[in-house]
């Protein structure tokens, strides 16, 4: 063997070297891929459920709310209502009960000027027909 035939030997071993290391390299590549596919597989059987829930909660919070909202407007209605009979009896009664207070006050200031007047005096302040 030469020279020549010795280099090309060398080459070749190292080139089968070369060779073994990268199929190595791709093997622990493909054994990635795989786990990485493994993985998204599960996550894609995981998520499929997941999304059919989360469907039906979103359906039933839109019915929550659809009656939220009609329980809503039944309520601004009722508060309609109470403000308009506050109207109603404020105006009925209001402006009597005003006027009965203002009576009752009048009468009571009266009785009570009088009877300061009475008190003041010594006596009654009314004459009759036998006290002349």
């Amino acid at each position: 063997m030469t020279i020549g035939d010795i280099a090309g030997v060398i080459a070749a071993l190292a080139f089968a070297y070369l060779v073994w290391r990268l199929g190595s390299v791709v093997g622990k590549a493909g054994e990635i891929l795989d786990e990485t596919r493994i993985g998204v597989k599960g996550l894609a059987d995981g998520s499929v459920p997941l999304l059919g829930e989360v469907t039906t909660t979103v359906s039933t919070t839109n019915e929550q709310l659809a009656r939220i909202d009609v329980v809503t407007t039944n309520i601004a209605s009722m508060s309609s209502n109470v403000n308009a009979l506050t109207s109603l009896f404020a105006a009925t009664l209001g402006s009597p009960l005003v006027k009965v207070a203002a009576f009752s006050y009048g009468v009571r200031s009266a009785v009570g000027q009088r009877r300061a007047t009475t008190a003041a005096s010594g006596g009654s302040t009314r004459k009759g027909r036998h006290e002349q």
